[in-house]
């Protein structure tokens, strides 16, 4: 079939292979071109078939030549309808590792799941008997607890009074005011419920029980925090509840793993253009300026520059891991730079929708976001017949 992108709203719902698969061979690329990394030899990724999830776990086999299992639920395709991105990529993936002879398999379900942790132990020890880097990468917006049997929704809101800003329509590039109502009820305990730092405790807690988890084992959950123009419906929202406490129960986990010398980490990263981040007002105007500024000054990155510098500059210098006053490793220090926020700041009271495309990198940003779907990669023809139904070998 013909694959184009067809939009509904902020979110694409197509996917092209080719492209998904262009995207995984390029941030291959890259992580070779920077040489290997004395990391981690035995690797499993919860949540990695898109975004820093994929490029911790390319990070890891082609940086680290590490065996990878990926944890994820994506949806597979069918006659004439295209799976969703994650799963190509992740075909991609596994079909790369496999030429390169690295172990790769990967198991589709939903990760919150009792079943899903039990699959995902099965098959650590059966092919590698213990692992030494677990990669927290989960970002759903829906949690079915295991133990109560109860469906959570997260909510991105601010809490105690009304947010109002400006946000930008990045298909139109209309820029406009936004109001967003502060959050109710219990808005804030489901969305730490669903964002927060349980059921990445959950999935150390069953490892370590199952003596899965090799001596001095480390793990890494991803959050961020970003400037005060985002702050009152990110960090200071709802989601920055459930961010603290992902962040509080990485010092959980490391006690926990006294007994093998283990390590919890929360790494802060750089804000990017996600399928989350694209449905949150007041994000796409403010990366469409921040790109702009940081790709001036030679300091944009991508998930797969993010990640390979986490892992080079951060988890594996033969030294102590490099940590904020809070405990959290940064990789948003770019970005936080004062004076690329000073930058930001000033542009984002000058801009309008006439001049967001000159003073902004608004092009940069959509070409971003359907990247995320295959669509738009140099040396890929979209005007080919491309066969939808890729499937996943390892996947039973």
């Amino acid at each position: 079939m013909i694959i184009e992108p067809r939009m509904r709203g902020f979110i694409c719902t197509t996917a092209h292979p080719k492209g998904c698969e262009q995207n995984v061979k390029n941030q291959i690329a890259y992580v070779t071109s920077k040489g290997k990394i004395e990391g981690a030899k035995k690797v499993l990724v919860i949540g990695a078939s898109t975004g820093f999830g994929l490029a911790s776990r390319i990070t890891s086999a082609f940086g680290c030549d590490a065996a990878t299992i990926g944890v994820f639920f994506e949806k597979p395709p069918s006659e004439g309808k295209t799976a969703s991105p994650g799963w190509y990529n992740s075909a991609a993936f596994e079909n790369e590792a496999n030429k390169a002879g690295l172990y790769a398999k990967s198991i589709n379900g939903d990760a919150f799941s009792n079943e899903i942790k039990q699959q995902t132990l099965d098959l650590i020890k059966a092919d590698l008997g213990q692992i030494d880097l677990v990669i927290y990468s989960l970002a759903s917006p829906v949690r079915t607890h295991p133990v109560t049997g109860i469906t959570h929704r997260s909510v991105l809101k601010p809490i105690g009074k009304t947010f109002t800003n400006n946000t930008v329509d990045f298909h139109s590039g209309k820029v406009s005011e936004i109001s967003i109502e502060p959050c109710s009820g219990d808005d804030i305990e489901n969305t730490v419920i669903v964002m927060g730092g349980e059921d990445w405790e959950m999935w150390m807690t069953a490892l370590k029980n199952a003596d899965l988890l090799a001596p001095g084992a480390t793990t890494v959950s991803y959050s961020y925090i970003g400037s005060s123009l985002t702050e009152a419906v990110y960090r200071k929202g709802t989601i920055g509840r459930a961010k603290d406490d992902m962040e509080a129960t990485a010092f959980k986990i490391t006690d926990s793993l006294k007994a093998i010398s283990g390590k919890a980490y929360v790494s802060v990263n750089k804000a990017l253009v996600t399928q989350a981040s694209s449905a949150i007002p007041v994000i796409p105007l403010y990366i469409s300026l921040l790109y702009k500024i940081m790709k001036a000054e030679g300091s944009h990155e991508g998930c797969i520059e993010q990640m390979q510098r986490l892992f080079q500059e951060r988890l594996y210098t033969n030294g102590a891991v490099p940590v904020d006053e809070q405990g959290r490793i940064r990789v948003d220090d770019w970005e936080m730079d004062a004076n690329v926020q000073a930058q930001v700041a000033k542009l984002w009271l000058e801009a309008t929708t006439e001049n967001l495309s000159e003073i902004g990198d608004l092009e940069g940003y959509r070409k971003d976001f359907y990247n995320l779907f295959g669509f738009g990669f140099e040396g890929v023809d979209y005007n080919l017949d491309t066969n939808e139904l890729v499937q996943i070998s390892s996947i039973s």
